[in-house]
């Protein structure tokens, strides 16, 4: 029996995903970790408007343990006063998350692409001859 199309394109997804993150280094990999949150939050949004509840609370997990990666791989004691400001954004955006789950709330998913949008718009400006120091 022949695998659907889907499959394959899944199949195809996750094979780019592994390439990317096997050639990515630090600053890429957290990168990466942005994007995926992003893409899952606007899942949701897209499952919330199709009124497909199951999908919409299995991307809005997805986004929250992605973010919890995030918020694992802070380094509070280099990071200081920045890394505890974003754990707590960072814990903001989990429950706001998990308010739009309960709720069906199209502002909260909103919201929280938003300040998402905003930490990776600033973590992916940061020059590349300070990134190594950074992501380390």
């Amino acid at each position: 029996m022949y695998a659907s199309k889907h499959s394959f394109a899944d199949q195809y997804r996750r094979t780019e995903i592994s390439a990317r993150v096997a050639e990515a280094d630090p600053h890429q990999l957290i990168a990466l970790l942005f994007e995926g949150a992003s893409q899952r939050i606007r899942r949701a949004q897209a499952c919330l408007e199709q009124g497909d509840v199951a999908r919409k609370g299995k991307a809005i997990g997805e986004a929250c343990a992605i973010i919890g990666h995030l918020n694992g791989s802070l380094d509070h004691e280099a990071g200081g006063q920045l890394a505890a400001n974003l754990s707590s954004l960072y814990d903001y955006i989990v429950r706001r998350l998990t308010e739009a789950n309960l709720h069906n709330d199209r502002s909260a998913l909103a919201e929280s692409l938003d300040l998402l949008g905003e930490v990776e718009s600033a973590w992916n400006s940061i020059p590349r001859a300070q990134r190594s120091a950074v992501a380390s």
